[in-house]
């Protein structure tokens, strides 16, 4: 295995790569009427938590909208099992053997040099804003959505404090918004809505002159503790437990969210000319009273696990006119194709060096991806020390076509699963299918670069001893 000094000329030379190309990009005229990119993502919603992927019991009106209306994935995955990782992977189109932030490190951020999706979109023409959490740069470090290509920023920088969801503060840029209400722990103002409002203020400002825009909204529900300000939607259902009433209503009220940045988009009159995802940060977690609500349709691990529980998400996109409606489509991709599908719909070169893909034929119907590989990865982060066990912890897993693989830790023996005969990755294969291993163990060896230390967070936030570490 490579060593992190060993790797480190071919990352500068990847990252200068990466930067140089934004110069072209900013030099690109930008065609008439550019279409508006929103990139919606619930926080820990498994790919059956929408009702049109299944779920019976929670109500997901506009979610489900978006799929009748637009084309629905079977096969999406996120960039990773976790927060931080799979949120580096949909901005810099790097998937986790490059990416560079791969673990909830408190928070390590992104560097100047790692080119995001919004600077791509921003050298367009765009106006950017993201609204929700961040988890990718604390206030005074270089990875704040602010100095990542993002005009606008609202919510939560650090992905331990969207835990709570009456913090005594929000960010606005890199400033503190006070939420006098909360303080002392009290839960006086509730942060989903006013996340939500700031991001349709985004839309209603730019669509109301006809300004392109890339919004990224990322709600922190339905994620981890389970407090909405009620459980009013669910209150008739006195069977369930006030958990299962919690965690429902959290998720509708995100669905809800999305259905009035849909109505901004009605009343504006720019549906058509706006190509709207909707998906999820990872798989979900394991639920509290069982497997009440599948989110995870029975896909075997949760959160955190390279199974397919931890990383299948939903996939929904919506463009009318350019995408078919009520389609369903079994193509497998995943975070890291994001940034090249939003620069070809812009109009735009897609950064040399990156990972992903763009799917922008597919949505299109206009081509079918031929098999390709997708790669995870993931170590145990050291807090003391900072660094990645990558020498004893690192997990990696590949999607190869229909196959898929998972080595646990480092000399583990590689497993392998037949998905459309095996969704749940209960027969491991490996024995009988010798040439597809060898083919993996290339993968594998190839698609891995050691990670930098992730010990250089925001000062503000090291060494505190009342932030637990997060495992968002």
């Amino acid at each position: 295995m490579l060593g992190y000094a060993d790797m480190a000329d071919r990352i500068i030379s990847r990252r200068a790569l990466l930067g140089s190309t934004l110069a072209s990009l900013a030099a690109a005229k930008p065609a008439a009427r550019l279409p508006n990119i929103i990139w919606f993502m619930y926080d820990d919603l498994g790919s059956g938590g929408l009702g049109c992927y299944g779920q019976e019991k929670m109500r997901t009106p506009h979610s489900d909208r978006v799929a009748c209306e637009g084309m629905r994935f079977t096969a999406c995955y996120a960039g990773g099992s976790v927060c931080a990782p799979s949120r580096s992977v949909l901005m810099t189109g790097l998937h986790l053997g490059h990416a560079p932030v791969r673990a909830n490190a408190q928070t390590v951020p992104l560097r100047p040099e790692d080119v995001t999706v919004a600077e791509v979109l921003k050298s367009a023409g765009y106006a950017t804003g993201h609204f929700g959490k961040w988890g990718l740069g604390d206030a005074g470090s270089t990875g704040v959505p602010t100095r990542q290509g993002f005009d606008e920023f609202f919510g939560y920088l650090h992905q331990t404090q969207a835990h709570n969801y009456w913090p005594e503060y929000l960010r606005d840029g890199e400033e503190k918004h006070p939420l006098p209400a909360n303080v002392g722990r009290r839960k006086g103002t509730y942060s989903a809505p006013l996340i939500a409002s700031r991001a349709e203020q985004l839309l209603d400002k730019h669509a109301a002159v006809g300004r392109p825009f890339f919004l990224y909204t990322s709600p922190t529900l339905p994620h981890a503790l389970f407090h909405p300000p009620n459980d009013e939607p669910y209150t008739d259902e006195t069977a369930w437990s006030k958990r299962q009433r919690d965690y429902a209503a959290m998720v509708t009220d995100a669905d809800a969210h999305l259905g009035r940045i849909l109505a901004l988009l009605d009343k504006h009159g720019v549906a058509d000319n706006t190509i709207v995802f909707v998906t999820s940060d990872n798989g979900g977690p394991k639920e509290p009273d069982g497997d009440f609500f599948a989110t995870n349709r029975g896909l075997r691990g949760y959160k955190g696990s390279l199974n397919e529980g931890g990383l299948r998400v939903p996939m929904l996109v919506r463009w009318p006119g350019r995408i078919a409606a009520g389609k369903v489509d079994p193509t497998p991709w995943y975070f890291a194709d994001f940034l090249p599908t939003a620069a070809a719909i812009a109009g735009v070169k897609t950064p040399r060096g990156i990972d992903g893909m763009s799917m922008l034929p597919v949505l299109t119907g206009k081509a079918k991806r031929k098999r390709r590989v997708l790669y995870w990865e993931q170590s145990r982060w050291n807090a003391k020390t900072g660094l990645l066990e990558e020498d004893k912890t690192l997990a990696q897993a590949v999607r190869l076509g229909d196959w898929k693989a998972i080595r646990s830790a480092p000399g583990a023996p590689l497993a392998l699963y037949d998905l459309p005969r095996d969704p749940m990755e209960e027969r491991d294969v490996a024995a009988a299918n010798p040439k597809v291993v060898a083919e993996i163990e290339a993968v594998l060896r190839a698609a891995h670069v050691a990670a930098r230390p992730h010990n250089n967070g925001n000062p503000e936030w090291v060494g505190r001893k009342d932030i637990p570490p997060s495992e968002d």
